[in-house]
């Protein structure tokens, strides 16, 4: 598991440091971080949350805002321009519907459904894929982010296994 390697790494650190940047990954975001919170360092909820939500926003403005000028000056090379045909091309049609019909709105479930390959960063591409701005943008990845947060945090605390929620 990649989120054990970094923090093997990151050993020594500060646990509330290792929280945050691993919720600043694009492949771990606030679904490993939050749980490695709570279960490996024993955090307390309301510590975890935060953090774990902090760090999954906190690269979400850089991206928004510079997206568009490192996506065109790393086209310049025949990999990253590969990799971004690809990645746009695999937004589009797992978002394209929904953002298309609902806007900015539409990020929020995206965003917020704790699946393999959603969360803020695939949130971040959809909304530069789809022209939305800032300004709509980064408050419906923030919402999505903060209720992505509240599911991982039930389903880590067990509230799913414990038939307190039926799904």
């Amino acid at each position: 598991m990649i989120e054990k390697a970094i923090v093997d790494f990151l050993n020594g650190l500060p646990p509330q440091f290792i929280v945050v940047f691993i919720a600043m990954l694009p492949i771990s975001e606030l679904r490993g971080a939050l749980p490695l919170a709570l279960k490996v360092y024993g955090m307390p909820v309301p510590e975890a949350y935060a953090l774990s939500v902090l760090g999954n926003l906190i690269p979400v403005p850089p991206l928004l805002l510079f997206l568009e000028r490192v996506e065109k000056w790393l086209r310049r090379f025949s990999v990253f321009d590969a990799f971004f045909r690809w990645l746009f091309a695999r937004t589009r049609r797992r978002t394209g519907e929904k953002i298309e019909k609902y806007g900015a709105l539409g990020l929020i479930p995206f965003v917020a459904v704790p699946l393999p390959v959603t969360g803020a960063w695939t949130g971040v591409a959809a909304a530069y894929v789809f022209d939305i701005r800032f300004r709509y943008s980064f408050p419906a990845i923030v919402v999505g982010v903060i209720l992505a947060g509240a599911v991982v945090l039930a389903a880590t605390m067990g509230v799913f296994h414990a038939g307190l929620i039926s799904s």
